[in-house]
């Protein structure tokens, strides 16, 4: 019997949830994701370095005001670890927008135009490229023209059904839906401790998605993400693609059980009717819905303060080289 990861990867493409290019280079897994959390912790690797001092020289040659540079530094690192990821994978990457225009459509499309413009200068094939964006109102709007432009997007933070259908009426390629942080919510305030994988928050939501858009036949590509522990991976097995962490990769690695199939287009039914959704169902319906407007919330937050703390690095590598 095979172990559960080479299990998993017969139904499932893995993702790995990480920018440690070590660790990348360990599980060669077929994609890579990348967010300012994670580029943030990898920046304190000595593999980062060079990256982080070639940015700041590229702004800095450059020009511009000091923000702007600091802007360009960001972007530069984010597009230089993409680009060192895409020569350890076969597949492709995700590169995030900064957060702090998730309610900005306009700004989204800059900057996304930006990063794009970016890799193709460093000779990178942005066909390998997803642009990665908050699922907000704004931020579906702007995956919904850069698809049009033929930029493929990536649609994170997502933890609602309604989320989920606005994504695929918008055509966006990718969804990455939220299993953990739902779970630790749910975990907070439902007065419970523990909840069965097959029982998880998390997994339910994920299973409805997917099977929705099978059954209402969108090509949207739902990619589980934030697991908590393997069981939750498990119980998505057959999902289109999973983003996984390289502690939980190790887990399923050593367990050599048997791994159960769990979702199949072939065998997908959904009950959920939507419409086309506007602007003012999209909101109610978020409205209604107290855990993903809060983790929502909270995961702009998250990144934002992490972006922010990335280019407090940047700022301080620069004035030392200048």
């Amino acid at each position: 019997m095979t172990n559960k990861l080479d299990q998993l990867k017969t139904m499932t493409t893995v993702v790995a949830d990480t920018g440690d290019i070590g660790a990348i280079a360990q599980w060669r897994p077929e994609d890579a994701t990348t967010n300012p959390s994670l580029l943030l912790k990898a920046a304190a690797s000595d593999a980062y370095r060079p990256m982080l001092e070639r940015a700041v020289a590229m702004a800095r040659k450059q020009g511009g005001s000091d923000a702007e540079q600091l802007t360009l530094a960001t972007d530069m690192l984010a597009i230089l670890a993409g680009q060192e990821i895409l020569s350890l994978i076969p597949g492709v990457v995700s590169t995030e927008v900064d957060a702090r225009l998730s309610f900005d459509t306009e700004a989204t499309l800059k900057r996304a135009r930006r990063l794009i413009e970016l890799y193709d200068q460093q000779g990178v094939d942005t066909n390998r490229v997803l642009i990665k964006i908050a699922a907000t109102w704004e931020g579906i709007r702007a995956a919904e023209i850069l698809e049009q432009e033929g930029i493929r997007c990536n649609l994170t933070l997502l933890f609602s059904f309604v989320q989920a259908a606005a994504c695929a009426q918008a055509g966006a390629f990718l969804i990455s839906p939220f299993v953990g942080r739902i779970l630790d919510w749910h975990l907070a305030n439902s007065g419970r401790d523990h909840f069965p994988a097959a029982e998880d928050p998390g997994v339910l939501s994920v299973a409805r998605i997917y099977n929705y858009y099978k059954a209402n036949g969108y090509s949207t590509v739902v990619m589980g993400a934030s697991f908590r522990n393997i069981g939750e991976i498990e119980m998505l097995a057959g999902c289109d693609r999973l983003t996984i962490s390289p502690t939980l990769l190790q887990e399923l690695k050593n367990d050599n059980g048997s791994l159960e199939r769990k979702l199949s287009a072939s065998n997908a039914s959904s009950t959920d009717g939507f419409g086309v959704l506007d602007e003012k169902r999209f909101r109610w319906e978020s409205n209604e819905d107290a855990m993903a407007t809060e983790k929502l919330a909270d995961g702009i937050r998250r990144f934002t303060i992490d972006q922010i703390e990335l280019e407090n690095r940047v700022r301080q590598l620069a004035s030392k080289a200048a």
